[in-house]
């Protein structure tokens, strides 16, 4: 066992992502549910049985293998005497159900991962949201609501290289369409109103 965190330590430490660290544990699980037989609780027989004479509907359930999916071996303890057996086992509808719960965790595992490399992007952006929203001396407050044509002037024609810059500005711009909006649907309201 120690071995085993020992390699997969040795793994996270060599794969910096934690979203290809993540696709490695799919993998790997993936490949140890491959491996391994049926589960037991895979595999069972479904007795569904009407009501019969004085005795209520009831169903039964039992994991057996699919050739003694009926009535006989299935349904325990028989509610009816021994010579009314064959009509009791008559009426139920016995039916064999196979599931596959390696593809039920895997499933989970893939959405599992996908949820968590979500909330590491989400915590991403708020660590990096500060240095986006950094104060800017050359920026001028804002005076009138009319006067939103230019937020943030540049100081030099040769901002805007980086990628945290071209953020910015396109945050800029985003903001500045919602504030039209803002003001378009105001205005409208006040001529209907």
């Amino acid at each position: 066992m120690y071995y085993f965190t020992g390699v997969m330590s040795f793994i996270a430490q060599s794969l910096r992502t934690p979203v290809i660290f993540l696709a490695f544990l799919v993998l790997i699980e993936v490949v140890s549910f491959a491996s391994a037989d049926k589960s037991f609780e895979d595999v069972r027989c479904k007795c569904i049985c009407p009501p019969y004479r004085n005795i209520t509907g009831h169903i039964y359930k039992k994991n057996v293998t699919q050739k003694d999916c009926n009535c006989l071996h299935v349904v325990e303890p028989m509610p009816v005497p021994g010579h009314d057996v064959e009509a009791y086992c008559l009426l139920c509808e016995c039916k064999y159900e196979e599931r596959s719960s390696n593809t039920i965790k895997v499933t989970i595992i893939i959405y599992l991962s996908v949820v968590g490399a979500l909330l590491l992007y989400m915590l991403f952006l708020l660590l990096i949201d500060p240095l986006i929203r950094k104060h800017d001396p050359y920026t001028m407050p804002l005076q009138n609501e009319e006067d939103s044509e230019d937020v943030r002037p540049r100081v030099d024609g040769a901002r805007g290289n980086t990628v945290l810059e071209r953020v910015e500005g396109a945050q800029q711009r985003w903001k500045k369409q919602v504030q039209e909006q803002r003001k378009t649907v105001f205005d409208r309201h006040k001529l209907l109103s």
